[in-house]
């Protein structure tokens, strides 16, 4: 386990960064490595990259799909294998592919990319088969792979470096991919034997795309105009609005109508209904903007009026590590399409623009527009009945003026340092009765971040290394059935089992609290952290307070340390003279004028800078020193005459850490210090908090 500023096995309640930090850079709360957490693993010895996952909650399995390998494993205990299903590429074809500049040992296999479920007894399976794409079914009951041999192009990639994404709507695969071995002719298709249908293979429909995620959204029932289902796309791809030296990258949503069936004379067999809009993920007072989309969750919930879109975006040229999080509402988007401008390519090229809006006259019905009740009772009962003069509209005008703007008009979570690479989300509720979206986002060094907000800041609860190596997460699967809440994560090496939430690993009331985790709470009569989707008493005596607050602890708290070293926990008051004293003997030597007083990262210098006006936020400080090493607080040059929390531990070789933190709120700007005093020495941190009113942070 690390904090914040690591100092090994300390409590980890501490070192928590509230309000908005430096840099964008809300740093988890604690950090588990790997052998401290227990996580089940998965790896069959010589197979790799594991980037296909396909959930079945009702049959409580879990198929992975590998290179040339698909297995089904036990969702309660992955390292329980029930079923393994090979399909390799035979050294003709291998041969074949490295003629063509290949590499016979990695590209030239067979790379599981679509995991679909085909009915109840099978799953449709495509791999990039060394460069010839080609789809099987998997009979579930004697997991055998039929044979069917189909052509895979057009619903996998050939290379299995190509981006790609699918989704089975109703026995019928939805893909975005590349059509061809170069990986030049993208496309989004509907593998069906009655209506195929594909994208025009256009610069203004689809350019040089980086496909990311799709999934179908079904028509309310309450909707009441008779609209059809709707598959979603999203993507990355060059901009086709603006030209610069550079390629310039625009994250899309783009969608396409269930019913659609191509058009009769214009665009036959070819989407009548796909338009296209940028997904907008910025700061604009801090000039950020994530232009680049890494993945996206559709979040459902039966608290949720509309289905809400997660997306992970990275700034195109990402040189110092910045990752957001943005949540679009699924009206949002559809209003675009559906009542949103179009844009047309500019007649008169102005500097870098190409594309601008298009306002004159738009033909009826709309294009783009699924057919809906108003369609039909005008007799366009299918898009094969559609006017020529909509179908070559929609055909010329794919892509939408209006964008696609975030929920509050900003990220959910933005930060510094690190690379996000997946995200899954959770909708839960807490104690109190709030419902909190949690977003678990994996980096690309292997990690899986835990993080809500709160109070209009973001809180990371959690940091966990789900794999030794530090590879690159590449997918993430969320289970949420009740009793039974795991995130899984594929690599390149295997898959990873994590609980959703690690309650027991707090072992005070105090840490648990602190922790502000929806899914943990404090049980006084186990003296245990547990979680609250594992258990089906009643709440009643349970502790949780997602604001921190840790004053309804019980005194007799067990503390997490024993001997050796020793711990304790205290308030500091005015004319505070010394640390609290230990309940257990110390092992080390007494206070030692030599030993030096070391304040610790982050420093308050480092933490919340810019709050809200009464809006709460934390400070705290950390040392080490001689035993007798305590803390000092003022604001504005006088000592604090409130209770600030601190807690001590006495490490083995006679020195002291100890941790303060200090929780306040503001009406004007205000100095705090803290100073570390002792007989050693004294060391002092200070920072300047400004209050700004809303709307001007």
């Amino acid at each position: 386990m690390r904090m914040c500023a690591p100092v090994g096995g300390l409590l980890t309640a501490l070192a928590v960064v509230f309000g908005t930090a430096v840099a964008f850079a809300p740093i988890p709360r604690i950090t588990w490595e790997h052998r401290e957490v227990q996580l089940v693993q998965f790896h069959e010895p010589g197979i790799f990259n594991y980037s296909a996952l396909l959930l079945s909650e009702d049959k409580d399995t879990l198929y992975v799909g590998a290179r040339e390998a698909v297995f089904a494993l036990n969702a309660h205990n992955i390292s329980k294998k029930q079923h393994e299903a090979y399909w390799k590429v035979s050294e003709d074809k291998k041969a074949k592919c490295a003629e063509k500049g290949k590499s016979k040992q990695t590209e030239c296999l067979n790379y599981i990319r679509v995991l679909q479920p085909l009915s109840a007894s099978a799953l449709y399976v495509c791999g990039t088969n060394a460069f010839q794409p080609a789809c099987d079914h998997l009979n579930l009951t004697s997991f055998k792979f039929l044979g069917k041999n189909e052509d895979g192009k057009g619903r996998c990639p050939f290379d299995p470096a190509q981006s790609y994404t699918s989704v089975m709507v109703d026995g019928e695969l939805y893909s975005g991919t590349s059509y061809n071995f170069l990986g030049s002719e993208p496309i989004i298709s509907r593998n069906s034997s009655h209506s195929p249908l594909r994208t025009e293979y256009a610069i203004p429909w689809l350019n040089e795309p980086s496909f990311v995620f799709a999934d179908v959204i079904g028509e309310s029932p309450e909707g009441g105009d008779g609209e059809d289902d709707k598959v979603y796309f999203f993507f990355t791809e060059v901009s086709v609005e603006y030209e610069f030296i550079f390629k310039l990258m625009i994250p899309r949503v783009a969608r396409v109508c269930k019913g659609d069936q191509g058009g009769l004379r214009t665009l036959q067999k070819k989407w009548t209904s796909f338009l296209k809009a940028r997904l907008i993920c910025s700061r604009p007072d801090s000039n950020l903007v994530f232009n680049v989309l890494r993945d996206v969750f559709v979040l459902r919930s039966p608290s949720l009026k509309e289905p809400v879109f997660y997306g992970v975006f990275t700034p195109q040229l990402n040189n110092v590590g910045l990752s957001a999080v943005c949540a679009y509402n699924l009206s949002t988007a559809e209003a675009v399409f559906s009542r949103g401008k179009y844009m047309q390519s500019a007649t008169v090229e102005q500097s870098h623009t190409k594309w601008v809006r298009y306002n004159g006259a738009v033909p009826t019905p709309r294009p783009g527009a699924c057919i809906n009740r108003e369609a039909r009772a005008a007799n366009f009962s299918s898009s094969l009945n559609l006017p020529d003069k909509t179908l070559q509209f929609v055909k010329d005008h794919p892509l939408m003026d209006d964008s696609v703007t975030p929920i509050d008009n900003r990220p959910r979570l933005i930060k510094s340092d690190v690379n996000y690479t997946q995200i899954v989300v959770d909708r839960t509720r807490a104690l109190d009765g709030t419902v909190h979206d949690v977003m678990f986002v994996s980096t690309d060094r292997g990690s899986l971040h835990k993080a809500i907000s709160l109070e209009n800041d973001v809180h990371i609860i959690e940091e966990t290394q789900l794999f030794q190596d530090f590879e690159p997460v590449q997918t993430l699967l969320l289970s949420s059935k009740k009793g039974r809440r795991f995130v899984y994560a594929g690599s390149n090496s295997g898959v990873v089992q994590a609980p959703v939430a690690f309650c027991g690993k707090h072992g005070t009331c105090e840490d648990c609290v602190l922790a502000r985790d929806p899914y943990c709470a404090w049980s006084p009569a186990a003296a245990a952290c547990i979680a609250l989707h594992q258990t089906d008493g009643p709440s009643r005596g349970l502790i949780q307070e997602m604001s921190g607050d840790a004053s309804a602890c019980p005194a007799s708290s067990p503390l997490p340390f024993p001997p050796p070293g020793s711990s304790s926990l205290s308030c500091l008051v005015p004319d505070s003279s010394s640390s609290p004293r230990s309940p257990w003997p110390a092992s080390g030597p007494g206070p030692d004028s030599r030993l030096q007083v070391t304040l610790l990262p982050p420093f308050l210098s480092d933490q919340a800078q810019h709050v809200h006006a009464l809006g709460t936020f934390h400070l705290f400080c950390h040392a080490t020193g001689p035993a007798d090493v305590h803390f000092l607080w003022e604001k504005n040059g006088r000592e604090l005459e409130v209770c600030v929390p601190a807690q001590t531990h006495a490490l083995p070789d006679g020195r002291a850490h100890v941790l303060s933190w200090l929780r306040d709120a503001l009406r004007e700007s205000a100095e705090y210090r803290c100073s570390a005093l002792s007989t050693a020495g004294n060391k002092t941190s200070k920072v300047r908090v400004t209050v700004t009113r809303l709307g001007t942070l």
